[in-house]
């Protein structure tokens, strides 16, 4: 079994695929640990698979995965955590712009303080446009960090190394391998970050678009709610809930005693739609926060799942629950 196992999505990175394979061994063959390369194409359209075919041959340590389309970076990374072996595992872009020669450093990290769970890599001198990269990746980090409560430089650095027992606890969907950290955190990791060294792009195109601004604001909301809220969703819907039924009820109360004491005419004025509107939102609102409870139960209850993770070290100290 290896020791650490370096898991790398790529994208149509054929320029890039024999460089990044030589560079990993380089960086990990003279320290004498035991390790492995999970390199997983994501529906590549160029020669990328080719070429990780043709180093597969002849790289014991390389195993591949080839995913049978395009399914995002996310879900690439959660098939290289499900096939990876070792007791570390390290992540990091295909396009060669992290430098692999970083890794033994932070493995010897996790190795030396043993309460450590996740080293992040910082890329202080981050070599990207400025304009287009490096202002909008600051004033995300600063966003991200606010709403997570996760601080860090960096949220967008790929190159970070785990301990498999943290990795394994988390499962990826949609784009949220940006939030990795705060994930990690959520199930009692000690994150830690350190500057590495950051490349330009010398081959292939970058991935991403302006389109993703957009969805990282829309992870962000997610990660902020499941932190909050995924075991008690009524409390999310249930204030909002609340209070636009207080006040759509006043308003119809109001207009009610108008009618019944003045004889007023309240069928063509804006206030009763607007009672009436704050009413049913509020009422749908708490069938939403009342929904959710239910679905967070049926999701733990039927196979015993637990809300709660423990450390490894109480185990031994205490009699095993019964499901």
């Amino acid at each position: 079994m290896p020791k650490i196992s370096v898991v790398i999505p790529v994208y149509n990175e054929e320029d890039n695929v024999h460089g990044l394979i030589a560079q990993v061994g380089q960086a990990l063959a003279p320290t004498g640990w035991s390790f492995e390369l999970v390199l997983i194409d994501d529906g590549s359209r160029d020669a990328t698979v080719a070429r990780m075919k043709e180093a597969a041959a002849s790289t014991p340590w390389l195993r591949c995965i080839y995913l049978i389309r395009n399914y995002g970076q996310s879900t690439a990374l959660q098939a290289g955590f499900d096939y990876a072996q070792g007791d570390f595992i390290v992540t990091l872009d295909g396009d060669l712009q992290n430098d692999p020669a970083d890794i033994p450093k932070l493995i010897e990290l996790l190795e030396r303080d043993p309460t450590i769970d996740c080293v992040s890599g910082w890329r202080k001198a981050r070599q990207d446009a400025a304009i287009s990269r490096k202002i909008p990746s600051q004033m995300a980090n600063a966003l991200i960090s606010k709403v997570t409560k996760v601080q860090l430089h960096d949220y967008g650095c790929a190159l970070k190394a785990y301990r498999a027992s943290i990795i394994k606890n988390l499962r990826l969907y949609g784009e949220l391998h940006r939030f990795i950290p705060a994930l990690a955190v959520e199930v009692g990791a000690k994150i830690v970050e350190i500057p590495v060294n950051h490349r330009a792009r010398t081959a292939g195109v970058s991935k991403y678009g302006i389109d993703r601004t957009i969805r990282v604001l829309l992870d962000l909301l997610w990660i902020r709610f499941t932190m909050r809220f995924l075991h008690r969703p009524i409390h999310a819907f249930g204030g909002v809930a609340v209070g636009m039924l207080a006040i759509g009820l006043v308003i119809l109360a109001w207009l009610a005693g108008e009618k019944i004491l003045f004889g007023a005419d309240i069928g063509g004025r804006p206030l009763l739609l607007l009672g009436v509107l704050l009413t049913l939102v509020g009422v749908q609102l708490l069938a939403t926060g009342l929904i959710g409870e239910l679905l967070v139960r049926i999701y733990h209850e039927p196979e015993g799942r637990r809300q709660y993770l423990v450390k490894p070290d109480s185990a031994s100290s205490s009699s095993r629950p019964t499901s």
